[in-house]
């Protein structure tokens, strides 16, 4: 039979065990049900957050391989005076950096990736994620001035066989309200507008 103090310690065994299987459950959990989707687009909108801090445009992105995040960002825009230094940007990069300091082929590891941002990618960003074969593209207000799907819709332009899915809503009224704080409000980066001199006539 079994003392209490052993009781205790076989209880605490148990339960580190279940931890154990719960936490390798997380790690590897799959994009397919809404509830995780969902789940990931609420780490999204807060990189779009912080980047809201910073002043740039409020837009999140991360990259997740078998259910784990392995690359986040948001906008540096503002930050780096580059204009192609959207979230997506931010992720691919760390992506290759990181395939290059573990001499990973990174044509292998996007293929693997889903992509979740908080808004749809631009022009430049959707061709790119195309270009890279990643698995999955989910976002969530829509795009209406630069959207790779809505402005111009690049899979349309590929082999239905090259086409990255991409589906979008996924908490998408936080997203758009960010989008909203940030520009009823000024960018401090954006450029002075010029004014154009006026020749005065002289009269005699």
């Amino acid at each position: 039979m079994l003392t209490t103090s052993e009781s205790q310690e076989s209880q605490q065994h148990q339960l580190g065990r279940e931890g154990t299987k719960l936490a390798h459950r997380e790690r590897h959990r799959s994009l397919s049900p809404e509830a995780s989707v969902t789940h990931f687009m609420v780490d999204a909108l807060a990189e779009a957050k912080e980047a809201l801090k910073r002043g740039e445009v409020p837009v999140g992105c991360l990259f997740i391989r078998n259910g784990t995040i392995i690359a986040s960002g948001g906008n540096e825009v503002n930050d780096t005076k580059n204009a192609t230094r959207h979230a997506e940007m931010i992720c691919i990069d760390k992506i290759l950096q990181t395939a290059k300091d573990e001499d990973e082929d990174f044509r292998s590891v996007f293929p693997e990736i889903s992509v979740v941002v908080t808004v749809e990618p631009c022009i430049m960003c959707l061709s790119a994620l195309n270009q890279l074969k990643v698995r999955e593209i989910i976002f969530g207000c829509v795009n209406d001035r630069f959207g790779g799907s809505t402005v111009l819709d690049v899979t349309q332009l590929l082999p239905p066989e090259e086409r990255t899915p991409c589906k979008g809503g996924v908490r998408a009224d936080e997203a758009m309200e960010l989008l909203k704080t940030f520009y009823s409000g000024e960018n401090p980066s954006a450029p002075v507008p010029k004014t154009r001199k006026t020749n005065k006539l002289s009269s005699k």
